[in-house]
């Protein structure tokens, strides 16, 4: 294996002044509520809100200031994401069953999430899909109360009209006008305005992931997302101009974005460099793809597909492209374990899952495919155990217990079992 193209700049972590600065506003908007978030928003964003939940006026009105094609493009959208959604709660089913113990029956029941807030980023572009990808799944799981929250575009004084549409179309029951750290503490802790959630999804900036992990626990989250990833495994069968391309659409991110490229044939990677070069210069977000191709991309040469497949494994990516002959697509791509989303074939751009595909495109990052997955209708479901045991399987499973709770001295445990066979034997008598 041989590093072709080394990343110039090492991924950020979170340091102890963001975790310090998050710390605050957590705190402050614990305190202060409402006050603390007007605040904020005039500090960061520029802007003084007059209110800060979404009313159902200016809802209606965003769709008048949305292209006609823009609504239909998202209304197609969000019927691919609920299609996808609706198969996947389809594959979850509860269970009921006895068991070898006579007078045990145990179930688990699928229990949906009461309360969920979607974490909507604002930043260099409005982001209607992540609504999509966020609040449809939840709303198919069954989730009571959907919020969300995203920050105010400069240029509308408010949330983008498009995230509007998107939130709308995708069944959210309140939209608040808030970013950044502090939508995830007033989510979290409950303000004024906001009432609080049991679970907050959704991608941010550095603060808002630092807030999500300082909140851990007091509500659930989805993951601690880092700067977004795309490996492209591929052979001599490749196309340049695409792999190129697919490079670009993910460094346009932002400075942090990272793409790499894993390939067998030296041709195509010398090739994939002068084109996404090229390419590069052509495109009005060129110079930040560029930046960042320059600063976090990597290009592996690699002895034979084998070897490829085994680092891709081992870097367990957020999204994986397979660009390898067609004859190999389905063995490259079964024997590929870990990642958030896969794309297999040449036509098979991330562009399609982060927008209509189907698939979510909240997704694990820096490794984190290794252990957990993305975002999807099971995100918010609980699945609560539930046991039966009559007085026969009280009979049966009482020694067992009983043995149990003397091994690890916790008497009351076996309390518990023998007062009640106690009772069934004075019963009999």
């Amino acid at each position: 294996m041989i590093c072709l193209k080394d990343a110039a700049v090492k991924t950020p972590v979170s340091d102890a002044g963001t975790v310090k600065a998050v710390a605050d506003i957590i705190s402050n908007v614990i305190s202060r509520g409402d006050a603390e978030i007007r605040d904020l928003s005039e500090k960061f964003d520029g802007l003084t809100l007059d209110h800060i939940r979404v009313s159902e006026e200016e809802v209606k009105a965003a769709y008048d200031k949305v292209p006609a094609a823009t609504v239909e493009a998202m209304k197609k959208a969000a019927a691919q994401i609920r299609f996808y959604a609706e198969k996947q709660r389809a594959c979850l089913s509860e269970l009921k069953t006895e068991t070898p113990v006579p007078g045990v029956i145990l179930e688990h029941r699928l229990v949906p999430v009461d309360s969920v807030g979607c974490y909507v980023p604002g930043g260099r572009y409005p982001l209607p899909s992540t609504a999509l990808m966020l609040a449809i799944p939840a709303k198919v799981a069954g989730v009571k109360r959907v919020a969300a929250c995203s920050p105010a575009s400069r240029v509308s004084g408010s949330i983008h009209p498009a995230v509007l549409v998107a939130m709308d179309l995708a069944g959210v029951d309140e939209i608040y006008c808030v970013g950044g750290a502090q939508a995830v503490a007033a989510l979290t802790y409950g303000t004024e305005t906001i009432p609080k959630v049991d679970m907050i999804v959704g991608p941010g900036n550095r603060f808002v992931t630092e807030a999500k992990r300082q909140v851990m626990g007091r509500v659930g989250i989805d993951s601690l997302a880092g700067p977004s990833e795309v490996l492209i495994l591929a052979d001599a069968s490749a196309d340049p101009d695409f792999v190129a391309a697919d490079i670009l659409g993910q460094s346009e991110h932002d400075p942090n974005a990272k793409a790499v490229l894993i390939t067998t044939s030296r041709e195509l990677a010398d090739r994939v460099q002068v084109r996404v070069q090229e390419l590069g210069a052509a495109l009005p977000t060129g110079e930040l793809a560029l930046a960042a191709w320059a600063d976090n991309g990597l290009i592996y040469l690699a002895d034979n597909m084998d070897e490829a497949i085994d680092l891709a494994n081992e870097m367990a990516p957020e999204h994986l492209e397979v660009h390898v002959e067609a004859g190999i697509e389905d063995e490259v791509s079964r024997r590929l374990l870990h990642y958030g989303s896969l794309f297999v074939g040449s036509f098979t751009p991330v562009t399609f899952g982060d927008y209509c595909s189907g698939t979510n495109h909240t997704l694990p990052t820096m490794r984190n495919a290794r252990y957990s997955g993305g975002v999807w209708v099971g995100t918010f479901i609980k699945t609560a155990f539930v046991q039966h045991i009559s007085r026969e399987g009280c009979r049966n499973l009482a020694p067992t217990a009983v043995a149990m709770a003397e091994t690890e001295g916790l008497m009351a445990h076996k309390l518990t079992i023998t007062i009640r066979t106690d009772r069934l034997d004075q019963e009999e008598m």
